[in-house]
Protein backbone atom coordinates (compact mmCIF):
# COMPACT_ATOMS: atom_id res chain seq x y z
CA UNK A 1 0.00 0.00 0.00
CA UNK A 2 1.13 3.53 -0.79
CA UNK A 3 0.87 6.81 1.11
CA UNK A 4 -0.51 10.07 -0.27
CA UNK A 5 -1.42 13.51 1.01
CA UNK A 6 -4.00 15.95 -0.36
CA UNK A 7 -3.07 19.20 -2.12
CA UNK A 8 -5.93 21.67 -2.59
CA UNK A 9 -5.74 24.34 -5.32
CA UNK A 10 -9.28 25.71 -4.82
CA UNK A 11 -9.52 28.94 -2.79
CA UNK A 12 -13.21 28.28 -2.08
CA UNK A 13 -12.20 25.06 -0.31
CA UNK A 14 -9.63 26.61 1.99
CA UNK A 15 -11.64 25.40 4.99
CA UNK A 16 -12.08 21.96 3.51
CA UNK A 17 -10.45 18.69 4.61
CA UNK A 18 -7.22 19.04 2.67
CA UNK A 19 -3.80 19.20 4.25
CA UNK A 20 -1.80 21.42 1.90
CA UNK A 21 -3.17 24.68 0.46
CA UNK A 22 -0.08 26.63 -0.67
CA UNK A 23 0.11 25.60 -4.31
CA UNK A 24 1.23 22.57 -6.23
CA UNK A 25 4.97 23.18 -6.07
CA UNK A 26 4.89 23.72 -2.32
CA UNK A 27 2.61 20.72 -1.88
CA UNK A 28 5.00 18.45 -3.77
CA UNK A 29 7.95 19.69 -1.76
CA UNK A 30 6.22 19.13 1.60
CA UNK A 31 4.93 15.71 0.55
CA UNK A 32 8.44 14.61 -0.43
CA UNK A 33 10.02 16.04 2.71
CA UNK A 34 7.53 14.20 4.90
CA UNK A 35 8.15 10.91 3.07
CA UNK A 36 4.87 10.40 1.21
CA UNK A 37 4.82 8.27 -1.93
CA UNK A 38 2.45 10.59 -3.77
CA UNK A 39 -0.13 13.34 -3.76
CA UNK A 40 -3.86 13.58 -4.40
CA UNK A 41 -4.85 16.87 -6.04
CA UNK A 42 -8.07 18.87 -5.68
CA UNK A 43 -7.86 21.39 -8.56
CA UNK A 44 -10.13 24.21 -9.65
CA UNK A 45 -10.09 22.84 -13.18
CA UNK A 46 -8.13 20.76 -15.66
CA UNK A 47 -5.69 23.49 -16.69
CA UNK A 48 -4.12 23.54 -13.22
CA UNK A 49 -3.20 19.87 -13.48
CA UNK A 50 -2.13 19.60 -17.10
CA UNK A 51 0.59 17.01 -17.59
CA UNK A 52 3.07 19.70 -18.63
CA UNK A 53 2.59 21.30 -15.20
CA UNK A 54 2.29 18.27 -12.95
CA UNK A 55 4.69 15.73 -14.45
CA UNK A 56 7.89 17.77 -13.94
CA UNK A 57 6.98 18.54 -10.32
CA UNK A 58 6.31 14.89 -9.57
CA UNK A 59 9.58 13.88 -11.18
CA UNK A 60 11.59 16.53 -9.35
CA UNK A 61 10.27 15.40 -5.98
CA UNK A 62 10.14 11.66 -6.65
CA UNK A 63 6.38 11.44 -6.23
CA UNK A 64 3.50 9.67 -7.97
CA UNK A 65 -0.02 10.94 -8.56
CA UNK A 66 -2.63 9.05 -6.53
CA UNK A 67 -5.81 10.64 -7.91
CA UNK A 68 -7.43 13.92 -8.94
CA UNK A 69 -10.68 15.13 -7.37
CA UNK A 70 -13.58 16.67 -9.26
CA UNK A 71 -15.26 18.42 -6.34
CA UNK A 72 -14.51 21.93 -7.60
CA UNK A 73 -17.27 21.38 -10.12
CA UNK A 74 -19.67 21.50 -7.17
CA UNK A 75 -17.81 23.94 -4.93
CA UNK A 76 -17.09 26.55 -7.62
CA UNK A 77 -19.81 25.99 -10.20
CA UNK A 78 -22.72 24.26 -8.45
CA UNK A 79 -22.60 21.30 -10.85
CA UNK A 80 -23.76 17.80 -9.97
CA UNK A 81 -24.79 14.65 -11.78
CA UNK A 82 -28.31 14.45 -10.30
CA UNK A 83 -29.46 18.04 -10.84
CA UNK A 84 -33.02 18.64 -12.04
CA UNK A 85 -31.72 20.81 -14.90
CA UNK A 86 -30.43 18.73 -17.79
CA UNK A 87 -28.01 21.44 -18.88
CA UNK A 88 -26.41 21.42 -15.42
CA UNK A 89 -26.05 17.65 -15.61
CA UNK A 90 -24.42 17.88 -19.04
CA UNK A 91 -21.95 20.50 -17.81
CA UNK A 92 -21.21 18.37 -14.74
CA UNK A 93 -20.34 15.40 -16.97
CA UNK A 94 -18.17 17.59 -19.18
CA UNK A 95 -16.28 18.96 -16.17
CA UNK A 96 -15.65 15.47 -14.80
CA UNK A 97 -14.59 14.20 -18.23
CA UNK A 98 -12.04 17.02 -18.47
CA UNK A 99 -10.54 15.93 -15.14
CA UNK A 100 -10.56 12.28 -16.24
CA UNK A 101 -8.57 13.29 -19.31
CA UNK A 102 -5.80 15.09 -17.44
CA UNK A 103 -5.68 12.44 -14.71
CA UNK A 104 -5.55 9.69 -17.30
CA UNK A 105 -2.66 11.34 -19.13
CA UNK A 106 -0.80 11.27 -15.83
CA UNK A 107 -1.71 7.64 -15.14
CA UNK A 108 -4.16 8.33 -12.33
CA UNK A 109 -7.91 7.99 -11.72
CA UNK A 110 -10.47 10.74 -11.09
CA UNK A 111 -12.75 10.87 -8.06
CA UNK A 112 -16.50 11.56 -8.00
CA UNK A 113 -17.59 12.59 -4.50
CA UNK A 114 -19.57 15.77 -3.94
CA UNK A 115 -20.43 16.07 -7.65
CA UNK A 116 -22.73 13.06 -7.39
CA UNK A 117 -25.41 15.32 -5.87
CA UNK A 118 -28.48 14.22 -3.95
CA UNK A 119 -32.25 13.97 -4.22
CA UNK A 120 -34.34 17.13 -4.02
CA UNK A 121 -37.93 18.30 -4.30
CA UNK A 122 -37.59 18.14 -8.06
CA UNK A 123 -35.63 14.89 -8.26
CA UNK A 124 -36.89 11.68 -6.66
CA UNK A 125 -34.51 9.05 -5.37
CA UNK A 126 -35.45 6.74 -8.23
CA UNK A 127 -34.71 9.46 -10.78
CA UNK A 128 -31.48 10.47 -9.04
CA UNK A 129 -30.17 6.91 -9.03
CA UNK A 130 -31.03 6.49 -12.70
CA UNK A 131 -29.14 9.71 -13.46
CA UNK A 132 -26.20 8.54 -11.36
CA UNK A 133 -26.02 5.12 -13.02
CA UNK A 134 -26.13 6.64 -16.49
CA UNK A 135 -23.46 9.23 -15.67
CA UNK A 136 -21.15 6.73 -13.98
CA UNK A 137 -21.48 4.41 -16.95
CA UNK A 138 -20.55 7.10 -19.46
CA UNK A 139 -17.72 8.53 -17.36
CA UNK A 140 -16.31 5.14 -16.40
CA UNK A 141 -16.13 4.22 -20.08
CA UNK A 142 -14.27 7.50 -20.65
CA UNK A 143 -11.84 6.64 -17.84
CA UNK A 144 -11.35 3.11 -19.19
CA UNK A 145 -10.08 4.56 -22.46
CA UNK A 146 -7.20 5.94 -20.41
CA UNK A 147 -6.69 2.57 -18.74
CA UNK A 148 -8.02 3.90 -15.43
CA UNK A 149 -10.95 3.10 -13.14
CA UNK A 150 -13.43 5.75 -12.06
CA UNK A 151 -13.51 6.25 -8.29
CA UNK A 152 -16.94 6.71 -6.71
CA UNK A 153 -17.07 7.88 -3.10
CA UNK A 154 -20.08 7.19 -0.86
CA UNK A 155 -20.57 10.21 1.40
CA UNK A 156 -22.11 10.47 4.84
CA UNK A 157 -25.80 11.28 5.29
CA UNK A 158 -25.15 14.99 5.88
CA UNK A 159 -23.51 15.39 2.46
CA UNK A 160 -25.57 13.11 0.22
CA UNK A 161 -28.58 10.83 0.48
CA UNK A 162 -27.66 8.63 -2.49
CA UNK A 163 -25.28 6.06 -0.99
CA UNK A 164 -23.84 6.36 2.48
CA UNK A 165 -22.55 2.83 3.05
CA UNK A 166 -19.85 1.06 1.10
CA UNK A 167 -21.61 -2.25 0.49
CA UNK A 168 -24.76 -0.54 -0.79
CA UNK A 169 -22.68 1.53 -3.21
CA UNK A 170 -20.79 -1.56 -4.35
CA UNK A 171 -24.06 -3.43 -4.91
CA UNK A 172 -25.39 -0.52 -7.00
CA UNK A 173 -22.23 -0.52 -9.10
CA UNK A 174 -22.49 -4.29 -9.56
CA UNK A 175 -26.20 -4.23 -10.41
CA UNK A 176 -25.66 -1.61 -13.10
CA UNK A 177 -22.73 -3.42 -14.71
CA UNK A 178 -20.30 -0.60 -13.92
CA UNK A 179 -17.21 -2.78 -14.16
CA UNK A 180 -14.78 0.15 -14.46
CA UNK A 181 -16.05 1.85 -11.28
CA UNK A 182 -14.26 1.32 -7.98
CA UNK A 183 -15.36 2.44 -4.54
CA UNK A 184 -13.41 5.12 -2.71
CA UNK A 185 -13.70 4.18 0.97
CA UNK A 186 -13.29 7.28 3.12
CA UNK A 187 -12.74 6.31 6.75
CA UNK A 188 -14.27 9.56 8.04
CA UNK A 189 -17.58 8.96 6.22
CA UNK A 190 -17.42 5.31 7.21
CA UNK A 191 -17.04 6.21 10.89
CA UNK A 192 -20.43 7.92 10.67
CA UNK A 193 -22.25 5.30 8.63
CA UNK A 194 -20.70 1.86 9.10
CA UNK A 195 -21.17 -0.50 12.03
CA UNK A 196 -17.74 -1.99 11.42
CA UNK A 197 -15.07 -0.36 9.25
CA UNK A 198 -13.05 -3.52 8.67
CA UNK A 199 -16.15 -5.57 7.91
CA UNK A 200 -17.34 -3.07 5.31
CA UNK A 201 -13.95 -3.14 3.57
CA UNK A 202 -13.87 -6.93 3.49
CA UNK A 203 -17.44 -7.03 2.15
CA UNK A 204 -16.49 -4.69 -0.71
CA UNK A 205 -13.41 -6.77 -1.48
CA UNK A 206 -11.95 -6.10 -4.94
CA UNK A 207 -14.34 -3.18 -5.49
CA UNK A 208 -12.20 -1.07 -3.11
CA UNK A 209 -10.18 1.24 -5.36
CA UNK A 210 -8.90 4.00 -3.07
CA UNK A 211 -8.90 4.82 0.65
CA UNK A 212 -9.05 8.17 2.40
CA UNK A 213 -6.97 7.75 5.54
CA UNK A 214 -8.78 9.98 8.04
CA UNK A 215 -9.66 9.71 11.69
CA UNK A 216 -13.20 9.81 13.07
CA UNK A 217 -13.17 13.61 13.40
CA UNK A 218 -11.66 14.25 9.94
CA UNK A 219 -8.32 15.07 11.53
CA UNK A 220 -5.12 13.16 10.86
CA UNK A 221 -5.13 9.56 12.03
CA UNK A 222 -4.29 9.53 15.71
CA UNK A 223 -6.25 12.68 16.61
CA UNK A 224 -9.59 10.83 16.86
CA UNK A 225 -10.84 7.44 18.01
CA UNK A 226 -10.44 5.23 14.93
CA UNK A 227 -8.43 2.05 15.49
CA UNK A 228 -6.36 1.70 12.30
CA UNK A 229 -5.18 -1.82 13.08
CA UNK A 230 -8.33 -3.69 11.98
CA UNK A 231 -8.62 -1.39 8.94
CA UNK A 232 -5.13 -2.30 7.72
CA UNK A 233 -5.76 -5.97 8.49
CA UNK A 234 -8.94 -5.85 6.38
CA UNK A 235 -7.13 -4.17 3.50
CA UNK A 236 -4.44 -6.84 3.63
CA UNK A 237 -7.10 -9.55 3.70
CA UNK A 238 -8.60 -8.27 0.42
CA UNK A 239 -5.08 -7.82 -1.02
CA UNK A 240 -5.52 -4.09 -1.48
CA UNK A 241 -2.37 -2.55 -2.95
CA UNK A 242 -3.62 0.98 -3.62
CA UNK A 243 -3.35 4.37 -1.97
CA UNK A 244 -4.01 5.46 1.60
CA UNK A 245 -4.51 9.18 1.12
CA UNK A 246 -4.83 11.78 3.87
CA UNK A 247 -7.95 13.81 3.15
CA UNK A 248 -7.96 15.55 6.52
CA UNK A 249 -8.07 19.01 8.05
CA UNK A 250 -4.69 20.75 8.39
CA UNK A 251 -5.02 20.63 12.18
CA UNK A 252 -3.32 21.78 14.33
CA UNK A 253 -1.12 22.80 11.39
CA UNK A 254 -0.45 21.39 7.92
CA UNK A 255 3.01 20.23 8.99
CA UNK A 256 1.74 18.42 12.06
CA UNK A 257 -1.19 16.86 10.20
CA UNK A 258 1.23 15.58 7.57
CA UNK A 259 3.71 14.30 10.15
CA UNK A 260 1.01 12.55 12.19
CA UNK A 261 -0.39 10.94 9.04
CA UNK A 262 2.89 9.53 7.77
CA UNK A 263 3.80 8.33 11.27
CA UNK A 264 0.50 6.44 11.56
CA UNK A 265 0.94 4.87 8.13
CA UNK A 266 4.50 3.75 8.85
CA UNK A 267 3.51 2.31 12.20
CA UNK A 268 0.59 0.28 10.91
CA UNK A 269 1.90 -0.73 7.51
CA UNK A 270 5.15 -2.07 8.90
CA UNK A 271 3.59 -3.86 11.86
Amino acid sequence: MKSAITVCLVPEAVRGPFVLHDGLESGCRVAAEQGFDGIEIFPAGPDEVAAAVVRPLLATHGLALAAIGTGAGWVKHGLCLCHADGDVRRRARAFIASIIDVAGELGAPAIIGSMQGRTSGDVSREAALAMLADALGELAAHAARHGQPLLYEPLNRYESDLFNRQVEAAAFVEANGLDAVRILCDLFHMNIEEENLAGALVACGPRVGHVHWADSNRRAMGFGHTDPGPVVAALRAIRYQGWLSAEVFPWPSPAEAAARTIASLRRHLTA
